[in-house]
């Protein structure tokens, strides 16, 4: 349960959606440093944390399983080259001897399939897309704690509506991102399987990085408005929230690969594991962007609203004074003795 307090629901003074213009005119007002500044409380009153390792922890479990059933089934559903894509991109990302346990797995997938293994592929299909409908509905959890909303959506409509996140908005964020952070990999993959031209990669590599930033944006304030069981601002609005998530997105995303790079030690620290390990903390950064996004876009509206604290007033140790439960006294000897005697 966090303590962040209740984001009220707005409307511009004639009653329509909030847009871009009342975003600015509100962070104007508030000024840029006490923004970010509450929306950091927020987050964190908001168990933004918590909420961020069970994001990446769901995050993994649809990531991993995915992945190794997309190449397995290339094979399978005569997508040879498309897998072949995926596979060299996943190569250029995975960092030092990780790469190795990597290229096995889906070399062991695409052969499993080939033997008649397709009905294991098939089911880590479906897990993967049952870990990524309950990461849709993890967000929707914490966006929930973070606007000040305690309770959740019911359950067959949480659900309902994290499986449309989850194919829809979910997918396309991940892609957007994907496409800024390795476009330069991905263009890579795609030039060495289906033998582009030098003036097609040229395209490709002026073309990704608006395409991504707009993708990613769009798909973020999507997700932004329908996540929190609440009637949310414009798209416009919300952009900004999604702009701030896509820049520390980007930021932990490129400071772990130089990371994980140029430090020789993490790749001798966790040897064939690298890859396993990066992964982990690549969801985790990415899971902390997505909340303080949404932490940014919520304190907005709150200010815009007059509620300017982001958490509720500290009510102190439970007990009062005393720093804990208050002591019961119980019954003396000649209390019992009394109530003895008036029951006789």
């Amino acid at each position: 349960m966090g303590t962040a307090t209740t984001v009220p629901e707005t409307r511009s003074m004639d009653g329509d959606e909030l847009d871009a213009d009342d975003a600015w005119a509100t962070l104007r007002r508030y000024g840029g440093w006490p923004l970010v500044r509450d929306s950091f409380v927020r987050f964190r009153y908001g168990d933004g944390f918590s909420h961020s390792r069970a994001l990446a922890f769901q995050i993994c479990l649809s990531v991993i399983p995915g992945v190794i059933a997309v190449v397995g089934l290339s094979s399978v559903l005569n997508q040879e080259r498309l897998g072949r894509v995926l596979e060299l991109t996943i190569h250029q990302f995975a960092p030092g001897s990780g790469g190795e346990i990597v290229r096995d797995a889906l070399d062991t997938s695409r052969r499993h399939a080939v033997d008649g293994g397709a009905i294991a592929l098939w089911l880590g299909l479906l897990t993967a897309v049952i870990g990524l409908t309950t990461a849709m509905a993890q967000i929707e959890r914490g966006a929930n704690r973070i606007y000040g909303v305690e309770r959740d959506t019911p359950f067959r409509h949480k659900y309902t509506k994290a499986l449309l996140m989850a194919v829809t908005a979910g997918s396309l964020m991940t892609v957007g991102f994907v496409i800024l952070v390795g476009g330069k990999g991905i263009g890579r993959a795609f030039a060495q399987v289906y033998e582009w031209s030098d003036t097609t990669v040229a395209v490709w590599t002026l073309l990704r990085w608006p395409a991504g930033f707009l993708l990613a944006v769009l798909s973020a304030s999507v997700l932004f408005r329908t996540a929190p069981r609440r009637r949310q601002p414009g798209h416009t609005w919300l952009a900004g929230g999604a702009i701030v998530a896509l820049a520390l997105w980007t930021m932990f995303s490129w400071g772990l690969a130089i990371y994980v790079e140029r430090s020789g030690s993490f790749g001798e620290t966790y040897g064939p594991l690298t890859a396993i390990v990066a992964l982990l903390l690549w969801s985790l950064l990415s899971s902390v962007a997505l909340f303080l996004g949404l932490a940014f876009a919520a304190q907005l509206e709150a200010c815009h609203g007059g509620v300017g604290d982001p958490a509720t007033r500290d009510p102190g140790p439970a007990g009062g004074r005393t720093g804990g439960a208050r002591r019961v006294r119980g019954p003396t000897r000649d209390e019992v003795v009394n109530t003895a005697a008036e029951v006789r």
